[in-house]
């Protein structure tokens, strides 16, 4: 677990002083599928389909078809169950992006396969993950957006359609650039009516046609 040291360094290990205290070291890391497993461009392949035909196809997210058409996604696989195994996952894809030029890499989405089929499960890894980004003042850098299977608003009754604009066919954090997000939203007038406006496509489809879109979220 992170913990503070006797020099009052936020450590995961060693791994979150030196993602806070080492330079920004831009290379070259586009995503590749060829170099996964069969099983895991199954998992990409997947994911790529719910963002062309959901997130993309219904302008859920107006900001998101542009990195997805340059290749600026990275698709990070995680197969663990361990809380310990899921918590270094999360780290090493968090250094992945901030040491990347935005350019290959602008956004990043974490797939669990495995681990984090309970909701509840998966929002323990989510507000720890949080409070990781809090605890190294990384919160200025990294955003953290978050879609499931089973996605539930809080305070929002179980059968309506707005759980549907964040579930995913896999448990899924994603992390967004603080300062590309910054600029996107500065151009829209009112970014509230972003989340509205998907309600009323949503319900405008019916059930019916949204479940077939993410049967998973049945």
């Amino acid at each position: 677990m992170c913990q503070i040291d006797d020099l009052g360094f936020w450590k995961y290990g060693e791994i979150c002083f030196k993602l806070v205290k080492q330079e920004r070291i831009y290379r070259i890391n586009k995503f590749a599928l060829e170099t996964l497993s069969i099983a895991h461009q199954d998992v990409v392949k997947n994911t790529r389909r719910w963002l062309e035909q959901m997130v993309v196809g219904l302008n859920l997210c107006p900001f998101s078809s542009r990195v997805i058409a340059q290749n600026q996604v990275h698709y990070a696989i995680c197969d663990a169950i361990t809380d310990e195994q899921l918590e270094q996952f999360c780290v090493t894809e968090l250094q992945r992006l901030l040491g990347s030029n935005e350019n290959d890499i602008a956004t990043s989405l974490l797939m669990f396969t495995q681990g984090l089929a309970e909701f509840d499960e998966y929002l323990a890894i989510l507000d720890w993950f949080q409070q990781l980004l809090e605890n190294a003042e990384l919160e200025e850098h990294v955003q953290l957006a978050s879609f499931h299977p089973q996605y539930q608003f809080e305070g929002v009754a179980a059968e309506d359609l707005s759980h549907f604009t964040n579930r995913s066919p896999y448990p899924t954090i994603h992390l967004l650039r603080q300062d590309q997000m910054s600029k996107v939203l500065a151009q829209v007038s009112d970014p509230e009516k972003i989340y509205l406006d998907n309600i009323k496509t949503l319900n405008k489809l019916g059930r019916r046609q949204v479940e077939a879109l993410c049967p998973w979220g049945k």
